[in-house]
């Protein structure tokens, strides 16, 4: 072997023992600096592998084949619930779709004609009425859907709002010299008319007259809260008559597990003197007053989405109960409307979910939906201010004693800190991380900060880092 390939071979030899003899000779507290180093390290390429992720989010390439990396593919919903036939992820919970079998539900029949070949693409108006779904409902709704919708520039994939959503009915006759609008438009004797006054709608300018008519037709045969204001209005004598529409009622010889569509044994005339609930819708003959549906009533949601409740069956109510998942019989906790709609929104087998087919009318469900769970979770925490121990708060007492100055308007309501967005629930969060800063000091940002700068590693210990950076 050549003399210059030995002494090659003895460099690095005597390099490697040189390393060897410097790794044995570090302190263990350098070695506990050398160890964090590369563990923030890859904790700081983690964060970049991340963050181009986040980018291609925005720049997505539909040439590209990303079904390789295992970061982005997350699979297919291969798992089935053994209690309602959801699919799911393989990594979502077990009780996210039915709250491992205690919340049972009647699935949302197939509509007929015209709705079905609309919905499966069959019908050659099937892309436009999908793309316009939204203003297809808003022809057919009957109450108004009020909100602040946040409208940005350019392409808006999204529905966004900010603040409350609300849900107003007004009469069933106009005043004088006011136009029909919402329920009103249903009881135009004229149908020709009706699709008159729908394809003038704000909104319809874009829409196929055709489609509208089919559609039109199509309510006032297969829709049981059309039906049943037709018959209601046909036995109010005078326009200063109302009727009452029950929050609660079920229908006479039904299971009060089954979601059922509306009978005219539901309505029921109000006498001068009888005493109404606060979540019941009540309908005057003739008015110019618009009324609020409150978010529990069993037909707020077919009274604003007849596409998705073609047959105006009703939707969530707040005496609706969970069941026994082994006996499937009724227990006596009520079921949430977090629960109710997670089931309704789940993909399941040998099951066709119209929700799902929406598109935009789909977007602005969740969101009305979404609005209606917070609606009820903060309801729940104002009438139970009692139990939630809301007078034995720290650093609230003194609040709770100036709530029965008289000087103070309205009822004070504390959120506890379980309300996620509430502000004792952000306070805890702060105060937590004050206490991690205090105790380990900003170590992830000062070294990632270091690491990204310059490259190399830091000389001052740890001790020395978390001194100069603790109060």
């Amino acid at each position: 072997m050549p003399r210059g390939r030995r002494a090659s071979i003895g460099r690095r030899t005597r390099h490697a023992s040189q390393q060897q003899v410097y790794s044995r000779n570090l302190s263990e507290e350098r070695q506990n600096i050398i160890r964090e180093n590369d563990r923030l390290r890859h904790r700081v390429s983690t964060r970049r592998s991340l963050a181009s992720y986040n980018r291609l989010a925005f720049q997505y390439d539909p040439t590209a084949n990303y079904s390789d990396d295992e970061n982005l593919d997350i699979g297919r919903m291969t798992t089935i619930c053994r209690y309602c036939n959801a699919l799911k992820f393989k990594r979502e919970t077990a009780g996210l779709c039915c709250a491992s079998g205690k919340v049972k539900l009647d699935p949302l029949l197939t509509p007929p004609q015209p709705l079905k070949t609309l919905f499966d693409g069959s019908d050659p108006d099937s892309s436009h009425f999908l793309q316009h779904i939204l203003e297809y409902n808003n022809c057919f709704r009957m109450t108004s859907f009020g909100a602040n919708i946040i409208r940005e520039g350019g392409f808006m994939p999204t529905c966004k709002i900010q603040g409350q959503i609300y849900h107003l009915h007004g009469s069933m006759v106009p005043t004088p010299d006011e136009p029909h609008q919402f329920l009103q438009i249903y009881f135009i004797s004229s149908m020709v008319d009706q699709l008159n006054v729908r394809c003038n709608i704000q909104g319809a300018q874009q829409l196929k007259r055709r489609i509208i008519e089919q559609l039109q037709a199509f309510f006032h045969a297969n829709n049981a809260v059309v039906n049943m204001f037709k018959t209601a209005l046909e036995r109010m004598p005078s326009d200063t008559h109302k009727f009452v529409i029950r929050a609660d009622c079920t229908p006479t010889g039904e299971h009060v597990r089954r979601f059922n569509a509306p009978t005219v044994n539901d309505v029921a005339a109000i006498i001068v003197g009888d005493p109404t609930k606060s979540r019941d819708i009540v309908v005057q003959r003739r008015s110019n007053i618009m009324h609020r549906v409150n978010e529990t009533h069993r037909l707020y949601d077919a009274l604003q989405y007849p596409i998705i409740y073609w047959q105006g069956q009703d939707g969530y109510d707040i005496t609706l109960k969970m069941v026994d998942p082994i006996t499937g019989v009724s227990t006596n906790k009520n079921l949430s409307a977090m629960n109710y709609y997670a089931y309704r929104m789940m993909i399941r087998t040998h099951e066709e979910n119209v929700i799902l087919k929406c598109r935009r009318l789909f977007q602005q469900f969740a969101v009305d939906m979404y609005v209606k769970v917070e609606t009820e979770r903060l309801a729940f925490i104002r009438f139970n201010q009692a139990k939630l121990r809301s007078e034995d708060y720290i650093h609230l007492r003194d609040a709770i004693h100036s709530d029965g100055d008289v000087q103070n308007i309205g009822r004070l309501t504390i959120l506890p800190s379980t309300y996620i967005g509430s502000p004792r629930h952000m306070h805890e969060y702060a105060q937590d991380a004050m206490t991690y800063v205090r105790n380990y000091g900003t170590r992830i940002y000062l070294l990632r900060s270091h690491a990204i700068q310059s490259g190399r590693k830091l000389n001052a210990s740890w001790n020395r880092v978390k001194t100069a950076r603790s109060p």
